[in-house]
């Protein structure tokens, strides 16, 4: 009880950014979009790390550093939507009812892929958990033959704990006259399922998605053009740099290095650079630190860092 309360204290102090995060105020009315986690996949600290970036961690704990997620909160219909389920979808969703006042679990949940950050949340809604009931759970095509047909996450469906809509590519789903989210595929391992990201429209701004890619240069679309078409860009920041993997080959795990992004974004105006919010940290990354010479270096340069709270008007 005592960590719950403190991890609840610190969400409701915590700054939202290095820079000054757009206003958090409360919408009643409105769309809000908000950062439940910036972590990659497997956490921070990670499994078997006793190196800098985790050794003091595992006395110390940062509760701000939860796996990636986003909310979305449509207050005037009070409905509450979750962008991938992770590993700590309890103390996210518990985040997202107290912003959104509401009581129900969940209204829907999308899920951009099968790594295991990204959908084993899931399990949280099963018997063992909340046994939630129908909750809706969007996905692409053959991620929705895989949550059906492979367990524990089948057992998920014939208890009826959640309810698979599939999805098309580039298909918006509307799920009010306030709110449209549209999955878009784009390249990465996809050895269950195909990768998207989400393009999520409220009444007045739209904000992008994209928190696992291979590479920029390998999608079909140009995420430049992409960000001067949205009011934020939430996407793939996994690694700095190559010098962060010492023990890996970081070709067999391709990713977009922040330093590569800042480079194919340089020519971008300032107006469109502020869009740009860096998410997904792998535990290496020093962008997890809002004090590193990393954090103040993407600062200075026009852009965002997500960070656990961010509350953005959709």
């Amino acid at each position: 009880m005592k960590n719950f309360i403190l991890y609840a204290s610190l969400l409701l102090t915590m700054s939202c950014n290095s820079r000054k995060a757009p206003t958090a105020t409360k919408n009643t009315t409105g769309v809000q979009l908000i950062v439940l986690g910036n972590v990659q996949d497997a956490g921070s600290p990670q499994l078997g790390c006793n190196k800098e970036c985790c050794k003091d961690l595992w006395k110390n704990p940062d509760l701000k550093r939860k796996i990636i997620s986003l909310g979305v909160m449509d207050h005037q219909n009070q409905k509450n939507y979750l962008l991938d389920a992770s590993p700590d979808i309890s103390y996210q969703l518990q985040l997202l009812q107290q912003e959104n006042k509401t009581s129900k679990i969940i209204d829907g949940v999308f899920i951009t892929h099968a790594h295991i950050g990204h959908y084993t949340g899931l399990m949280y809604l099963g018997k063992e958990a909340a046994s939630t009931q129908n909750t809706p759970v969007y996905s692409m095509p053959k991620l929705a033959h895989f949550l059906s047909n492979n367990g524990p996450w089948s057992q998920l469906v014939t208890q009826k704990n959640i309810v698979i809509n599939e999805v098309e590519n580039e298909k918006p789903v509307i799920l009010s006259p306030n709110l449209k989210i549209t999955p878009i595929q784009v390249p990465h391992r996809d050895e269950f399922s195909e990768t998207v990201g989400f393009l999520i429209e409220g009444p007045e701004k739209k904000a992008l998605f994209i928190p696992d890619i291979d590479k920029w240069g390998k999608w079909k679309y140009s995420i430049t053009d992409f960000i001067k078409k949205v009011d934020y860009a939430f996407i793939d920041a996994t690694f700095y740099n190559v010098k962060e993997l010492d023990n890996r080959d970081i070709s067999t795990i391709p990713h977009p290095l922040v330093e590569e992004s800042m480079q194919l974004f340089n020519n971008l105006s300032p107006e469109y650079k502020k869009r740009v919010y860096f998410i997904h940290f792998n535990h290496t990354n020093r962008l997890l630190n809002p004090d590193s010479k990393e954090s103040k270096t993407v600062i200075k340069n026009g852009y965002n860092i997500a960070r656990m709270g961010d509350i953005v008007e959709l």
